[in-house]
């Protein structure tokens, strides 16, 4: 007998369920908590104390703050079903857009910034009809279906222009780059903050080191504390493939760029997107490359203790849609709730705009998704901007390069698009 497959087999699983039998709850909760969502589910059949623990509402809300942030739960209902929402999220698979009712909206742009800011939405600058570049601040006020846009009596800040990055660190606004009516770039920095229901902009004292000037490159924050760009249009046309990381002191009065270097990187390029996806990772996708070619790779950034550095995010070609371009230039890359990265519109190589929705997941699934949009149909833009609410599962749009038709602006065709409208992830 004891020779016997199914005997050992037997006993070894009874002295392994003894064992778990034996652990407190609170030891099982712990390594349920470092284990991926498969492993959880394989651990639910090993007896019924750990089936019991696996349906635990008190577990599948800590998994949800394990995988999207607390961030994303705090601006949930407390009475949620967390295992339905997580198995909801993870097999998103539609959207619903609808347009907001504006007055006194903000000039048709492209290539501004649009950040959610303490409850609203906070644009600043872009590029209009007629070469403009604009140097206007607006707000958003939020409703259910409306919008109240009020133009911000800013003080003295950055310039007009256009393509340039802005994140928001803690209670501020961080401006950098971009490209103003001459066409010449920029390199410097700007932080803005509320004082007194106004928005006041200043110049951010950087020291002797500064990124080389700038336009169309990416951004996006660190755990809140730092801001990282990469690439963009340099001085002489050329594109970027640099990487560099901003260092904000406590008091926000000055700060401090450090170059990153290491090996391998992305290749130079404009027009792509870097989303925080929370931790210390950042996500880069797409983009116009040195040949003027559309890309559609994915990296990340590793910004984990004792590390800054790109890693090359490989997908297996079964989770990557056949017979379908992903290449694109000047989309939108959201973080969503859930954890996954929200991409829309671009154009590809072509210049043809895009006006479809993908999902893109860089954890241990590894895979790309199409999401099909229901209720009001946007027009295919590209060079918009893109930003979620605090709960992740709201998004706003706003503004862009899109088609014209009965009346185009310009002989190709193309005009600049006012319209902010919302997507709403349906879980």
């Amino acid at each position: 007998m004891a020779d016997d497959p199914g005997s050992s087999s037997s006993g070894s699983s009874n002295g392994e369920n003894s064992l778990i039998t034996d652990m407190s709850h609170d030891h099982l909760f712990s390594i349920l908590l470092l284990l991926p969502l498969e492993s959880i589910l394989s651990f639910a059949m090993t007896c019924k104390k750990t089936l019991l623990l696996t349906r635990s509402q008190t577990l599948w809300k800590s998994i949800c703050a394990r995988d999207w942030g607390h961030s994303t739960l705090d601006a949930c209902s407390p009475s949620l079903d967390w295992i339905q929402l997580y198995r909801r999220l993870r097999n998103l698979d539609r959207v619903s857009c609808f347009n907001l009712d504006a007055s006194d909206a903000p000039t048709p742009r492209a290539s501004h910034s649009l950040n959610f800011f303490k409850g609203c939405l906070l644009l600043f600058g872009g590029g209009c009809d007629g070469g403009r570049h604009l140097d206007d601040t607006w707000i958003a006020y939020l409703g259910k279906r409306v919008v109240n846009w009020q133009r911000v009596a800013a003080s003295a800040g950055p310039s007009g222009r256009f393509g340039h990055s802005c994140v928001v660190i803690g209670n501020s606004l961080v401006l950098f780059g971009g490209i103003n009516d001459s066409g010449i770039r920029q390199n410097d920095t700007w932080i803005a903050q509320e004082s007194n229901t106004t928005l006041s902009w200043r110049l951010l004292d950087v020291g002797p080191l500064a990124p080389p000037a700038r336009g169309a490159h990416a951004c996006s924050s660190i755990d809140n504390r730092r801001m990282l760009i990469h690439g963009g249009i340099g001085l002489s046309g050329t594109r970027l493939g640099d990487t560099w990381v901003l260092y904000l002191s406590e008091n926000l009065c000055f700060g401090t760029w450090h170059e990153t270097l290491s090996h391998p990187v992305p290749s130079p390029r404009s027009g792509h997107t870097l989303t925080s996806i929370g931790g210390s990772r950042t996500v880069l996708f797409g983009g116009r490359g040195m040949g003027y070619e559309v890309l559609n790779d994915v990296w990340y950034f590793d910004s984990s203790e004792g590390r800054l550095g790109w890693v090359p995010v490989l997908f297996e070609p079964r989770n990557v849609p056949g017979g379908i371009s992903l290449a694109r230039v000047g989309h939108s890359a959201t973080l969503i709730s859930g954890g996954r990265v929200l991409i829309y519109g671009g154009e590809d190589s072509y210049r043809h705009r895009k006006d479809d929705f993908w999902l893109l997941d860089i954890t241990r699934r590894r895979v790309w998704r199409r999401v099909k949009c229901e209720g009001y149909q946007p027009r295919s833009r590209s060079f918009h901007r893109a930003s979620a609410d605090e709960s992740g599962c709201y998004l706003y749009v706003f503004g862009g390069m899109v088609d014209g038709t009965l009346q185009p602006a310009e002989p190709t065709g193309l005009r600049f698009d006012g319209e902010l409208f919302v997507v709403e992830l349906l879980v």
